[in-house]
């Protein structure tokens, strides 16, 4: 029974990625003939983007998701921790 539904589940799976590289690929070939077609406008939607990422402050946004991240990463081991002697406990009865 395990095997069957991991089997199925592998499947599920490797449909989902191919479908997700499917829609990827016609994404980027859009893209592509979108470009070729519009060159000029292309230009401009990369030079718009690029001042507005320039202005972003990236470094500040980045630095804050990395002091979160270590906020967050001393309580995510206890709860680990707390999960894994409770399993351990557990275990133990049976």
């Amino acid at each position: 029974m395990d095997e069957q539904s991991s089997g199925i589940q592998g499947d599920v799976a490797e449909r989902s990625l191919r479908y997700t590289k499917d829609q990827i690929e016609q994404v980027i070939e859009q893209a592509e003939e979108y470009v070729r077609e519009n060159p000029a406008r292309s230009m401009a939607y990369a030079l718009i983007a690029g001042v507005i990422l320039d202005r972003l402050p990236v470094g500040r946004i980045l630095g804050g998701f990395a002091r979160l991240t270590l906020v967050l990463f001393k309580p995510a081991i206890l709860a680990y921790a707390a999960t894994k002697l409770y399993q351990a406990g557990q275990s133990d009865e049976d």
